[in-house]
This record gives C-alpha cells, sequence and structure tokens, in this order.
C-alpha cells in the first residue's frame, strides 16, 4: 500500500491500493489493519451510497469524525474543506478523482467537509468512519458552491438532497465553524 501524505491540510491522506489482475478479473485489499496502523484509529463503522450521475452529497463533516473514503464503482471528484479555524489551512480545498480504474482512497481528517460529484452514469461511494455516525443534526453542513471555497465542481445544476440545497454558506456560519 502506497500512501501520500498532503503537505497543506493537516491529517489528510491519499492511499493507493494495490491491485492484482489476472485472467478471472482483479483483487484489492481495501482495508488491512497493519497498513493502516500508522494512524492509530479504529474505523467503527462502514457506509455506501449508491447514486447516479450528476449527483452532488455534501459538503459535510464534524470536529470528531475521519473518514477513509474511495470509490468502488464508476467514477466521482471528491472535495474536501479544511474547516478548521486554528488551523494554518483554514478554508484549503482539494479536490480529487476516485474511480474505479486508479483505486484511490483519501482519508478526511476531523474538522474537514467532504462531498463528491458523481461523473460517470452511476456510482458506488464506500467510507469508513472513526465515529459512528450521530445524524444530520451533529454535522456541519457547507453549500456546495461556497464562494469562499472555490471548488471547481465542472457541474451546473447538481442534484441535491434537500439538506444539500438548504446547507449555509460559511460567512453565516462562522460561528459554527470556529468550533471545528
Amino acid at each position: 500500500m502506497k500512501y501520500t501524505v498532503d503537505p497543506d491540510i493537516a491529517g489528510l491522506v491519499v492511499f493507493e491500493p494495490e491491485v492484482f489482475h489476472d485472467v478471472r478479473g482483479e483483487y484489492i485489499n481495501t482495508f488491512n489493519v497493519k497498513d493502516y496502523a500508522f494512524l492509530d484509529e479504529k474505523f467503527v463503522e462502514d457506509d455506501f451510497s449508491i447514486s447516479r450521475k450528476n449527483v452532488l452529497r455534501g459538503m459535510h463533516g464534524d470536529p470528531e469524525t475521519k473518514k477513509l473514503i474511495q470509490c468502488l464503482y464508476g467514477s466521482i471528484l471528491l472535495g474536501v474543506a479544511d474547516l478548521r479555524a486554528d488551523s494554518p489551512s483554514y478554508l484549503y480545498t482539494r479536490l480529487y478523482a476516485l474511480n474505479d480504474k486508479n483505486r484511490h482512497q483519501v482519508l478526511v481528517p476531523e474538522g474537514c467537509v467532504n462531498g463528491h460529484l458523481v461523473l460517470s452514469d452511476s456510482c458506488i461511494f464506500s467510507y469508513k468512519q472513526t465515529k459512528l455516525y450521530s445524524g444530520a443534526a451533529n454535522q456541519i453542513s457547507v453549500r456546495y458552491d461556497d464562494p469562499w471555497l472555490e471548488i471547481p465542481w465542472r457541474v451546473e445544476n447538481p442534484l441535491l438532497s434537500e439538506r444539500d440545497a438548504n446547507a449555509l454558506y460559511l460567512k453565516d456560519m462562522e460561528e459554527k465553524c470556529r468550533k471545528l
């Protein structure tokens, strides 16, 4: 397992699992506690979402949960933004292409929000969490098109949930973000 630590956003790591090919297809070990031992984290929940093209889920996060994210089938753009007010990378963003070809995984640190846009006709998106999900009321939701984040999503009218369509812009929730 190869990995790269992001030089700007503390705690953000990109993993490149080994993919074994033969006449039957592919084999990928997507998680092995030994490969991730340096994180000193215990993942307690696995989640999947299945979505269609132009669905944009997020930007969501909280001050305590780390997420290990990957696209198992299809192709997505994963956006990550650092909302930790005391971080030197406060408001830094990253955009990653995750798909069933490169098999990359991204560890999103606590205090950062993430969202993903489906580029393929459909996708299966997976993430492990270090805390059990306790409901949307305990998370921060930020508008996907927040001008402070400037994430180039490459879509004009994404399909959004009611929660995401009604998410606030950072300028309207600065006090809440300071607690991250």
